[in-house]
């Protein structure tokens, strides 16, 4: 893996908001709209989160799997790729690439469990199959880098010694894989936009030590206003809104 993110594959794929937002000509035609997109990558988040905890697999390759399943959608329509199939071979494909592997028969067992009628059709040759298909969508390019280590040493250098603050941070980082932002901004300005928050709800003065980082608090601020905007929406995401985002790809979720 790159040890420099400025170097690696990851920086260069970085997008405007702009080009994440976009729903392709295939799904269009399905009647599929830009809230309807957000919406079901963000309903497939949830199910590689649920999923994961089943099979006990680290936070990064929960993680990396939604960075592939979100940069799939990038290039690829819901039409062409079953957003279910998707989000369970990047869970498998994540867990070689983090090396937790985890044996796509037990992602089968498991989520067939979990969903039983979402899940039922899809059986372990329908992984393998659309793995290199995934693969192809990704450009072969399967290095991420996450906020988590940047916020790990921004915790420690910032002193901050309160320990409901570093959870509450360490959640909201966790909260972001729901959105786009790591397709979007660098991953060190995501963990000090979660921090910024963490800060704010806390009543923690920590001004000085922002400064003596130099960073650009204008765009440190813009991502915690998107992420602070994800939280006020998400209290509007029904199960009503997602079957119909669903039913328009002709899919029964």
């Amino acid at each position: 893996m790159a040890a420099n993110f400025w170097n690696s594959s990851h920086y260069k794929q970085l997008l405007d908001p702009e080009e994440v937002e976009v729903v392709h000509d295939l799904d269009k035609e399905r009647g599929i709209s830009i809230e309807d997109f957000k919406l079901i990558k963000f309903h497939m988040s949830t199910h590689i989160m649920k999923l994961a905890q089943h099979i006990k697999v680290r936070q990064r390759v929960v993680a990396t799997a939604i960075t592939y399943m979100r940069r799939v959608y990038i290039r690829k329509s819901m039409v062409e790729f079953e957003p279910r199939l998707v989000a369970l071979t990047c869970l498998y494909l994540a867990s070689k690439a983090e090396e937790s592997i985890v044996q796509a028969r037990n992602l089968v067992f498991y989520i067939k469990r979990l969903y039983p009628d979402e899940y039922n059709k899809y059986e372990l040759k329908d992984i393998l199959g659309m793995e290199m298909k995934v693969l192809e969508a990704l450009d072969y390019y399967l290095v991420v880098f996450h906020p988590y280590r940047s916020l790990s040493e921004f915790l420690q250098d910032a002193a901050i010694n309160d320990v409901n603050m570093n959870q509450i941070t360490w959640g909201i980082v966790n909260d972001t894989y729901k959105m786009d932002l790591i397709l979007v901004h660098p991953p060190y300005r995501i963990a000090l936009a979660c921090i910024y928050i963490a800060s704010v709800h806390r009543e923690k003065d920590i001004t000085a030590w922002f400064e003596d980082l130099h960073e650009d608090m204008n765009l440190v601020k813009n991502i915690a206003m998107e992420i602070l905007d994800f939280y006020e929406n998400y209290r509007t995401i029904t199960e009503e809104k997602v079957n119909t985002a669903f039913s328009k790809l002709a899919l029964k979720p």
